[in-house]
C-alpha cells in the first residue's frame, strides 16, 4: 500500500485548487447570489404547495406526509448527491440541479394544464401525489446544489473568513426566506396554484441562464491520490467521517435535531394557518424570515467563536426552550416573535456545523461528508413527521379539545383551537433540550473540540502542484495518514 506524502492526499502533480484570495472570494459572491435566486424559486413553489394543500384538504396528514416525504427524499439522495459533488466541477454540478429543477416543474405546469383541479386535490388519489411528488423532486435536487455551495466555500474562501462565510449563506438564505415566504402566501391567495407554477418555471429558468455566467475558478476535481470515488453507496463516506473523532457524533446528534425538527416541520404551517389567513401568514412567514437575516449576518460579522462545537450546542438549547415556550399560549405575537428567534438562532447552528466539516475534513472528501450528514439527518425528520401528523390528527387535538385534556394541560397551554399542537412542541421540546444537555458532558463533544482546535484553517494547493507551507496542508496530510489503511474505502 503506497503511503502518503508528507503534503497529504491533496497533493498531486495536477493541482486544481487555486489559493483563496480576493478574486476567488468575488467568485463566490457571484455564486452565492445565483443561488439565492435558484433557492427563492424551489421555496417559492415548496411553499405554494404546503398552503395550497393545507387550505383545500384542511389535513394535518397530508401535510405532515408532503413534508416528511421532502426530507425523506433528501435523505435517500444525499449520498449519491455528495458522490456527485466529489466527481464533478462545482459549476457543472450546480448547471445539472438547475436543469433537473425547470424540467420538474415543467412537468408539474403540464400536469396542472392536463387534469382538473379537483383531481390534483384529492389527496386520496394518485395524481394530488404525482402533482406533489414532481414539485418534490425539483426541490430536492435543489440540495445537490446546495452541498456543491458548502464544499465551493472550502474552494473560494480564505480559512480564516469560512465561518463569516458561512454566515453569509445563511443570511442569503433567509433574504430567499423572506421573499418566497411573503410571495408565496399571497400567490395562493391571490393568483392560485396554476400561476404559481408557471411563476416558479420562470424564474427558475433566470437563474439557470445566470448561472452560465457564473465563474468558478476550478481547473479540475480534486480525487484522493487522483482517483475519482467510485459507485454511489456508502462505502467510500464512513471512512471519510470516521478519521475525525467525534464528527460522527455530530452528525447523530444533528440526527437527533432533526428528529424533533421533524415535529415542528409538519406543524408550524397548520398551527400559524389557524392564527393567520393564507395571505397574512405568508406575510408573517416573510417578516419573521427577517430572523435568518439577522443570525446570518450576527456569524457574518463576529464568527462562531474559538469552538463552533459549544456554539452550536448553545444554540439548540436555545432552540428547545423556544419551542417550550412560543405556543405555550394562542397569542398570534408571541408565535411571531418565537419564529423570529427561532430563524435567527437557525443559520448560526447551520454555519457552526458547516465550518466544522470545511475545516476537519479534506476539500476532496467534502462532498461526500456533507452528502452522508445530508442523508442522516434528513432521514431522521420524515420519521417524526409521518408520525407527528396522524398522531396530532387523531389523538393530541381531539384530546386537547375534550374537558379531559383542557383540565390535565390548561394550566399549562390555556385555551385555544390548536392546543394540541402546541402540546407536541412542548414535549418534542423538551426532549431535545434534555439532549442537549447530555450532548455538554459526552466525550464526543470534547473528541470533536479538540480535533477542531488541532486543524488548522486553510488547504490549498500551489500553482506547481506542491502543497503550500501552510499549516493546513500539515493537518490534511495528518489525516491523510490516519485514514491510510481505509484509502480503499475512499476510491
Amino acid at each position: 500500500m503506497s503511503q502518503p506524502s508528507p503534503a497529504g492526499p491533496a497533493a498531486s502533480e495536477d493541482p486544481v485548487q487555486h489559493h483563496p484570495d480576493a478574486r476567488t472570494l468575488r467568485a463566490f459572491y457571484q455564486v452565492l447570489v445565483n443561488t439565492a435566486l435558484a433557492n427563492v424559486t424551489s421555496s417559492y413553489l415548496w411553499f405554494a404547495l404546503t398552503f395550497w394543500v393545507y387550505l383545500e384538504t384542511k389535513s394535518v396528514l397530508a401535510t405532515a406526509v408532503i413534508g416528511g416525504s421532502y426530507m425523506l427524499l433528501v435523505a435517500v439522495f444525499g449520498v449519491v448527491f455528495g458522490v456527485i459533488v466529489d466527481r464533478m466541477k462545482k459549476k457543472s454540478v450546480m448547471l445539472l440541479s438547475s436543469i433537473v429543477t425547470v424540467s420538474a416543474y415543467v412537468v408539474a405546469g403540464a400536469m396542472f394544464l392536463a387534469f382538473p383541479e379537483s383531481a390534483l386535490l384529492d389527496w386520496t388519489g394518485p395524481w394530488f401525489w404525482a402533482f406533489a411528488g414532481v414539485i418534490l423532486v425539483g426541490g430536492v435536487v435543489e440540495n445537490l446544489r446546495n452541498i456543491a455551495l458548502s464544499t465551493t466555500v472550502t474552494l473560494l474562501v480564505p480559512g480564516d473568513r469560512r465561518d463569516k462565510a458561512n454566515g453569509l449563506v445563511g443570511a442569503v438564505q433567509g433574504i430567499a426566506f423572506m421573499v418566497t415566504s411573503v410571495f408565496s402566501g399571497l400567490s395562493i391567495g391571490l393568483l392560485g396554484m396554476g400561476w404559481t407554477v408557471a411563476i416558479a418555471i420562470a424564474a427558475t429558468g433566470v437563474a439557470l441562464i445566470h448561472l452560465t455566467f457564473v465563474p468558478i475558478p476550478e481547473r479540475g476535481v480534486a480525487h484522493v491520490e487522483g482517483e475519482a470515488p467510485k459507485g454511489f453507496g456508502f462505502k467510500g463516506v464512513i471512512p471519510a467521517v470516521m478519521v475525525v473523532p467525534g464528527l460522527l457524533a455530530l452528525i447523530l446528534f444533528s440526527t437527533f435535531n432533526n428528529l424533533v425538527g421533524g415535529v415542528f416541520m409538519a406543524l408550524m404551517d397548520p398551527y400559524g394557518l389557524t392564527l393567520f389567513s393564507v395571505e397574512m401568514w405568508g406575510i408573517v412567514l416573510g417578516v419573521t424570515s427577517f430572523g435568518f437575516i439577522i443570525g446570518g449576518a450576527l456569524v457574518a460579522k463576529f464568527g462562531l467563536g474559538k469552538n463552533p462545537v459549544r456554539t452550536m450546542l448553545l444554540v439548540n438549547i436555545g432552540i428547545a426552550l423556544l419551542g417550550m415556550t412560543f405556543a405555550i399560549r394562542e397569542w398570534w405575537w408571541l408565535y411571531g416573535l418565537g419564529i423570529l428567534i427561532f430563524m435567527a438562532l437557525m443559520p448560526i447552528a447551520e454555519a457552526s456545523e458547516q465550518t466544522i466539516v470545511q475545516r476537519v475534513v479534506p476539500f476532496e472528501k467534502q462532498g461526500r461528508v456533507f452528502g452522508f450528514a445530508a442523508s442522516v439527518e434528513s432521514a431522521a425528520a420524515p420519521v417524526s413527521a409521518f408520525l407527528i401528523g396522524p398522531i396530532a390528527q387523531f389523538w393530541l387535538i381531539p384530546y386537547m379539545n375534550s374537558p379531559e385534556g383542557q383540565q390535565a394541560w390548561g394550566w399549562l397551554l390555556g385555551e385555544g383551537e390548536a392546543r394540541g399542537i402546541a402540546l407536541a412542541f412542548v414535549g418534542a421540546s423538551l426532549v431535545l433540550l434534555l439532549v442537549v444537555l447530555l450532548a455538554f458532558v459526552s466525550k464526543p463533544y470534547r473528541e470533536l473540540s479538540d480535533a477542531y482546535a488541532a486543524a488548522p484553517p486553510s488547504l490549498h494547493t500551489d500553482e506547481d502542484g506542491t502543497d503550500a507551507a501552510t499549516p493546513a496542508a500539515s493537518a490534511a496530510g495528518a489525516i491523510g495518514e490516519a485514514g491510510e489503511d481505509l484509502r480503499s474505502g475512499l476510491r
